[in-house]
């Protein structure tokens, strides 16, 4: 098969990498396993192996044949379940997935791992964990290594933990991409930092409106949100410098001065 460059393919080749995602998962006969993009199956049998069900979501129709041959007797016991779907507008719940009942695992394209992330954690019936092949730098960026927060950094320590557990070089994959991976693992995830719905809405309505320009001190930024007198209050209760920028708060913080909103 002749990766698709429109899909963002790279096949993973590396035994040692595969073997450490799964492990990362920590599964379980018992587990349930949404898998993005499963691509010729080199994944989706270490998942197996583990004896966990796998539920995979394959968007390019010419894969599946060949997985589900791969497949062939897991197909058939039920506990490989192949779905012709774009993950980006898939629904867990069209196949029973509830809330904390499954664990995403995926060798994501980089073009959209920005976007799967958002999707899968604010999902309705989020998974209980994550654990995603990505690249190098956006995997730092998740964990802030360089003590500076981002709104990816946020937008996911908001429902999870996020954790580096394995480096992955570029030549572990086919065709060779031009950067590492690194693979991340987002434990615990809820939606336990926030006291409601609207909560989590005036979290991330603060968080964009404080990184809309990252030149700027948080202040000015914020302006859009809160009326300045009570800016000036509030960063006195937090202790909050007026030469902050957005990139120096950390996520309790921008927790509570969300709430601050409702």
């Amino acid at each position: 098969m002749i990766p698709k460059k429109s899909l963002g393919q790279n096949f993973l080749t590396s035994i040692p990498a595969r073997l450490a995602i799964a492990e990362a998962g920590h599964l379980t006969a018992s587990d349930t396993v949404l898998e993005i993009g499963p691509g010729k199956g080199f994944l989706t049998r270490a998942l197996l192996d583990t004896g966990a069900k796998v539920i995979a979501l394959e968007k390019d129709r010419d894969l599946i044949p060949l997985l589900t041959e791969l497949c062939a007797s897991e197909v058939t016991t039920g506990k490989l379940v192949i779905h012709e779907a774009d993950a980006l507008t898939f629904d867990p719940r069209d196949v029973g997935l509830e809330t904390g009942t499954y664990k995403l695992i995926a060798n994501i394209p980089y073009y959209i791992t920005g976007a799967i992330l958002s999707r899968y954690l604010s999902e309705v019936n989020q998974p209980a964990s994550m654990v995603v092949l990505v690249q190098k730098e956006v995997a730092e960026r998740v964990c802030a290594r360089d003590g500076k927060e981002s709104l990816l950094s946020l937008s996911v320590k908001a429902y999870g933990e996020p954790k580096i557990v394995y480096r992955v070089s570029r030549g572990s994959f086919h065709p060779v991409p031009n950067v590492d991976s690194a693979v991340l693992r987002v434990s615990n995830i809820s939606r336990i930092r926030f006291k409601n719905t609207y909560h989590e809405e005036m979290f991330f309505k603060t968080i964009h409106a404080g990184f809309a320009h990252k030149r700027k001190f948080l202040t000015s930024n914020l302006k859009i949100v809160f009326p300045e007198a009570h800016l000036e209050n509030l960063f006195e209760q937090h202790s909050i410098s007026s030469k902050a920028r957005a990139e120096d708060v950390t996520l309790p913080t921008w927790i509570s001065l969300a709430q601050a909103l409702c």
